[in-house]
């Protein structure tokens, strides 16, 4: 009866939980909901004063609209290029570097630590300017090269910070008897501690991932006069018109550009979970 009467008792808590989970997801989808919509609303739905949460005549106009824009095949290609760059460099330097600081003892090393702890600190906005005078600098305006270096600059202390956790939990016990194999260090980093760490390397990927596809802010500031170098955030410039601003297309092509994060989510889900549940354990 205890027992009957114990699980009686948790159960309403069990209930309160899960409720409040789904209302928690209902107010996080709400707005992904809100763009789809306003995606298939019609010019005159949309610009209604009285906005209703649903549409009896579904269109795809907007849609078309966006695919009709000769640039929007560029522009996303350039922000696949960029988000896949930074993706794949700031994972391969946040590796070697986690290893470094975790394996091995050299001078300054808290003080690296403790640097890349203060750099999270710093403000995005309050380095566009000298990143911007930086990349002029380097010859790098209106060229992809000017949104991948500040992108990977920024998420690496983040990702070594994260990849530290997994490189710690492995037991040194496993280098040394990989050692005694015969395995050189190449081979124990590559073979052996990289599958290790990679649920690690992939949750640290998707923020990198993120970041970088939505960036609007560097897209702005970087790519002046060269829009063949622009990014899909640009083309939600497109038509957004002061004037006449046409709604539909900006939702249209909002909902485009969400659609690859959602894939990229889902093909690393399993691996995501493992990565944050390991982050945290640590």
């Amino acid at each position: 009866m205890s027992a009957v009467h114990a699980r009686a008792v948790r159960r309403p808590w069990r209930l309160a939980a899960e409720a409040t989970a789904l209302l928690v997801a209902a107010v996080v989808a709400f707005p992904l909901y809100w763009m789809l919509l306003g995606a298939l609303k019609p010019a005159g739905e949309i610009e209604s004063t009285e906005p209703r949460p649903w549409t009896a005549s579904p269109s795809l106009d907007s849609f078309r609209r966006v695919f009709e824009q000769q640039e929007f095949g560029r522009y996303f290609v350039n922000s696949l290029v960029v988000a896949v760059s930074v993706v794949i460099a700031s994972a391969l330097i946040a590796f070697l570097a986690a290893t470094a600081v975790t394996r091995f003892r050299f001078r300054f090393r808290t003080t690296l630590l403790i640097m890349f702890l203060v750099a999270q600190m710093v403000p995005v906005e309050a380095l566009t300017i000298p990143l911007f005078f930086l990349m002029r600098d380097l010859g790098q305006l209106n060229t992809l090269g000017s949104l991948i270096l500040p992108h990977i600059a920024f998420s690496l202390p983040f990702a070594i910070w994260m990849l530290r956790g997994f490189v710690k939990a492995v037991p040194e016990s496993l280098e040394e008897a990989a050692y005694l194999d015969g395995a050189s260090r190449a081979r124990f980093l590559w073979r052996i501690l990289l599958p290790l760490v990679l649920p690690g390397l992939v949750a640290t990927s998707v923020f990198s991932f993120i970041s970088a596809w939505n960036d609007f802010l560097f897209a702005k500031s970087f790519i002046i006069s060269d829009t063949s170098q622009s990014t899909l955030p640009m083309a939600l410039l497109v038509f957004y018109k002061p004037d006449e601003p046409d709604w539909g297309g900006v939702m249209a092509a909002s909902t485009v550009m969400t659609v690859p994060v959602l894939v990229f989510f889902v093909l690393v889900q399993r691996r995501l979970v493992s990565g944050l549940g390991g982050a945290v354990k640590d």
